[in-house]
């Protein structure tokens, strides 16, 4: 049955400028605190000086890493300020707290630092040779994850054709509209911090870390969060952690909140990928074998890179039956700002690649690039890359669904004789996507959430939760879970802010965890308190519990709907009987595993799928791209709440065109030069032209009610679809991301050489 929308749970507030974010609170006595940044990119720190700060009107104190009363930051990983070397520009090295803002500013740029530079590598391939600058330890390898399946040479010897591409992805960073902000108050106990997380339990304990405290002693409160897209985690876990440093050493609330520029300048960015792709396929599109080899940017840090490189390794080959893979995946250090979760967690880049190069392939056999997707998509019962069998498995679905949205064949023809003799051409291209659910078997532990639900003695429900609401509807998910089970109005329903000091830890709101691991503790929680009330009514009504369903505020008797009490009486007659309508659930991922080794193993527990075709027009004096239609058709399993899968769909297909098209960040020797939205560019309105939804609701084995996730596969393959439509148009291809307009001129400039080439016109 297709689930009613419902109205977001946080909506009220947001849409009439209610909610309270961080920059919004405000203490008495209150401190601002600014930091102190290293311009380069690798250096030692010699020596602080803060002597000319501290004369500055309204400084109150310059706190460097020699204040930290615990640790500055475990092993790699970035500290919260710099004890002894800088890695990248933009490491923080002190701390200046002020009566305000301005005097913070001016009292941060006071403060001298003597640094010797030190030798700097930018380049990842060049970190791993021999003789390079080390930024860690006795190695610059951050780690290397590899795939293997069957044999290459004889998957190779096996085809018809064997064809190599060299791809790559750039840096790009997740540019929510609310910049990293938090406010820290001193307590008795230890520190209670404001700030938007992702991660509010990660957040919590690198804030005990630093402060030498116990995890309990710090509460974690979490205001309105104003975007996210995989950002404010370990950043953070950082800023909150120089917060709450200051609030204990001044004794007083102390508030930061970054700027656009600091924001860019020191922000974790998506992994740049330099990648190289070997395929060979039989004459009638059959593949027979892929060999990949992936080298990746980490930056200066370790952050998530490592779980990001895993996750590209086991998506690397695309979600085809491939019988012979052998893929290396090599992540390193660099002097670079440091590289970290961003919407679609190691999938934007190999997805760009994998569906690049199936298009390349069947223009190389000429075959209809939608045929040949379907000739080797994975289905029920197919063995994935990694060796795994796969179950419920949609992609034809969304294949055919895709067809139809966008009349694939009837469009291509069209478009040829539409570009004839025109200043502007069109191209139509589609790409599609298998993405693991949850942080898989290359996760740091085991996955799990945890949930609570209280009725309270009017009917009107609490439910705890610890998962973040970035944004993505998360609250308003587990809303409906309860609501549906309970049988109640979701309006009833009430979803308590994130607060660690009394709600369960549901881990961080990454890798599209959140619907089925939160969704499911929610599940139980619900369940417990149903089995609870259906207990209480059963013995009221006469029947056993077994014999009740929950639905339409009413409890009754299944095979005599009359029989039946008001939702509200039954929760009377618990409280009369001095019993509990709570319930708590938790809920783990199933069993995984995997040979690090050998290269194989069940990776993810449950999988999405989904398939995206662009329509694109490009105009040939000024290389400009519009992207004029863009189909997104998605298994979500369920749609719980229509409106929020239409929305994180169109929102997902945002983002994905910035970063087909213009999104880069841009360095010169480690030193980001754009560090403002003047100059590094996002898509407007006027750049989002008819965004096309389809929703495919194949249940899931493992999601609350057979509902799958969304977030990341929303983005993750729009590019590649963008990047075949622009080849479809002009008969060459872009192998390097972003498709600017730069770029693009010079495929048109080439595409004269070519006397227009094979393309669409």
């Amino acid at each position: 049955m297709r689930a009613k929308s419902i109205t977001r749970v946080d909506v009220l507030a947001k849409v009439t400028g209610r909610a309270k974010y961080s920059d919004d609170l405000k203490f008495e006595r209150m401190l601002h605190v600014k930091v102190v940044r290293s311009p380069h990119p690798h250096a030692r720190i010699l020596g602080i000086n803060s002597q000319k700060a501290m004369e500055i009107p309204g400084v109150v104190a310059v706190y460097t890493a020699k204040d930290i009363p615990g640790i500055p930051g475990q092993p790699k990983e970035r500290p919260v300020l710099a004890p002894e070397v800088v890695r990248y520009a933009g490491d923080g090295v002190a701390l200046v707290a002020a009566e305000t803002e301005q005097a913070a500013i001016a009292g941060a740029a006071a403060v001298e630092v003597l640094y010797q530079e030190l030798p700097a590598v930018f380049d990842p391939e060049e970190a791993l040779q021999p003789g390079a600058p080390v930024l860690h330890a006795d190695s610059n390898l951050v780690c290397h994850h590899k795939v293997r399946k069957g044999d290459v040479k004889q998957g190779f010897r096996e085809a018809d054709i064997v064809l190599e591409r060299e791809l790559s992805t750039h840096r790009v960073q997740h540019v929510a509209i609310e910049p990293e902000a938090a406010v820290a108050l001193p307590t008795l106990e230890g520190v209670t911090v404001y700030c938007p997380s992702k991660s509010p339990f990660n957040v919590r304990r690198v804030v005990a870390e630093t402060l030498g405290i116990t995890q309990s002693q710090v509460r974690l409160i979490q205001p309105a969060i104003g975007g996210s897209f995989g950002g404010k985690d370990y950043d953070m876990s950082v800023m909150a952690s120089r917060a709450a440093l200051a609030a204990k050493l001044s004794g007083r609330p102390c508030k930061m909140v970054y700027s656009r520029e600091e924001s860019i300048i020191e922000g974790t960015k998506r992994q740049p990928y330099k990648m190289k792709y070997k395929v060979g396929a039989k004459k009638d599109g059959r593949l027979t074998a892929m060999e990949i080899t992936i080298i990746g940017d980490a930056g200066a840090y370790l952050s998530k890179s490592a779980m990001i490189a895993w996750r590209s390794a086991v998506e690397a080959a695309g979600p085809y039956v491939v019988p012979h893979v052998k893929t290396d995946v090599i992540c390193a250090y660099t002097n670079n700002v440091y590289s970290d979760a961003l919407r679609g967690f190691g999938s934007p880049q190999v997805d760009f690649a994998s569906e690049t190069v199936m298009d390349v392939l069947a223009d190389e056999l000429g075959l209809d690039p939608l045929e040949l997707r379907r000739l080797n998509g994975l289905k029920s019962g197919s063995v994935s890359a990694t060796g795994q069998v796969m179950e419920a498995v949609s992609l034809h679905e969304c294949l055919d669904k895709l067809e139809e949205a966008l009349d694939w064949k009837k469009r291509r023809v069209e478009i040829k004789e539409e570009n004839k003799g025109t200043g502007k051409v069109k191209g139509l291209g589609l790409a599609c996507i298998h993405r693991g659910e949850s942080l898989g078997a290359g996760g740091e532990g085991i996955d799990t959430a945890g949930v609570t639900v209280q009725v309270q003695r009017d009917g009107s429900v609490t439910l705890y939760s610890g998962l973040s609401e970035v944004g993505q509807g998360g609250h308003t998910m587990l809303a409906r879970v309860v609501s549906e089970i309970l049988g109640i109005n979701p309006q009833r329903i009430v979803v308590s802010p994130v607060d660690t000091a009394y709600v369960p830890d549901s881990g961080p709101t990454v890798a599209s965890r959140g619907t089925v691991l939160a969704g499911n503790a929610a599940r139980l929680a619900a369940e417990e308190v149903k089995g609870k009330l259906a207990g209480i009514a059963a013995k009221a009504l006469g029947v056993e519990p077994e014999e009740l369903t929950f639905a339409d505020e009413k409890v009754f008797v299944r095979n005599d709907p009359a029989k039946m009490l008001p939702y509200e009486k039954v929760v009377a007659l618990c409280y009369a009987k001095s019993q509990n309508a709570y319930g708590h659930g938790w809920w783990s991922a199933p069993e995984l595993w995997w040979d690090h080794d050998k290269g194989c193993g069940k990776p993810y527990f449950s999988y999405t799928y989904g398939a995206c075709g662009a329509e694109v027009e490009i105009d040939l004096a000024t290389g400009k791209v519009d992207v004029l239609k863009f189909v997104a058709v998605h298994d979500v399993g369920n749609a719980m709440n229509r409106e929020e899968v239409k929305g994180q769909i169109g929102g997902g297909v945002a983002m994905g065109i910035g970063f087909a098209l213009m999104e880069d960040v841009k360095l010169r020797q480690g030193v980001i030069e754009n560090t403002n939205l003047d100059e590094y560019l996002i898509p407007t309105s006027l750049d989002i032209h008819d965004i096309v939804p389809v929703i495919v609701e194949h249940p899931g084995l493992h999601g609350p009610l057979g509902a799958r996730g969304l977030g990341e596969p929303a983005t993750s393959i729009v590019a590649p679809a963008i990047l075949n439509a622009i080849a479809h148009a002009l008969g060459r291809r872009i192998y390097h991301l972003p498709a600017d307009l730069e770029k693009v001129m010079a495929e048109i400039g080439q595409r004269k050489n070519d006397g227009f080439g094979k393309g669409a016109e």
